[in-house]
């Protein structure tokens, strides 16, 4: 009997709760999975790619057939690669439905023997997102609910320092045009200083 190897593909940046539930549940439907991070030089994510590693592992370190890597370029190229027969997708909404329907039927086209799994998420986790997780650590609001606590230490963490960085330029900013301002009046003082004088 053949074993069945899926992969499971996207930026988790950063993983959440809602990743995990889908992790889980896709260990226990394939003999190995394989959740595979996107390398993607377009966008400028939150975590580096190794800190998303770092935090996948030691969210999936339970399961014994769950392996975590990283890829970049095509997904059905890289599922060739690392020989999986199918593909894990997590769909929340109808738009999320339209979307990976399309991804589906062109990966289909790509490489046809290469299935795509779709597989809802819990309940709790149907409105989840790494972007919503992302903007409500932005805003000050707790996310202890939405993510594993390892990555929320690893959110809150990056984003006291973006804010203490933030503040810093503030002040910088704020010194140099108070600094420029100063230096414009004394040159517009000498200037009315020397008219005077004449």
């Amino acid at each position: 009997m053949k074993r069945i190897k899926a992969i499971y593909p996207g930026s988790f940046d950063p993983p959440t709760n809602g990743h995990l539930d889908l992790i889980e549940r896709g260990s226990k439907i394939f003999d190995e999975l394989v959740v595979a991070i996107l390398r993607n030089p377009e966008k400028s994510p939150l975590f580096s790619l190794a800190d998303r590693r770092k935090m996948l592992e030691a969210m999936t370190s339970g399961f014994e057939n769950v392996s975590v890597d990283t890829f970049d370029g095509l997904t059905v190229d890289y599922a060739l690669r690392v020989e999986a027969r199918a593909i894990l997708r997590g769909i929340r909404a109808v738009s999320d439905y339209e979307y990976e329907l399309q991804m589906a039927l062109m990966n289909r086209k790509l490489q046809p023997g290469l299935e795509t799994v779709f597989m809802m998420p819990a309940d709790k986790y149907s409105y989840l997102s790494s972007r919503l997780v992302r903007e409500v650590a932005q805003l000050g609001g707790s996310i202890d609910c939405l993510v594993p606590e390892l990555v929320a230490q690893k959110l809150r963490e990056k984003i006291d320092v973006a804010h203490k960085f933030e503040k810093s330029v503030r002040r910088a900013n704020k010194a140099s045009s108070e600094g420029q301002s100063k230096s414009e009046f004394r040159k517009k003082f000498r200037k009315k200083f020397r008219k005077k004088k004449a």
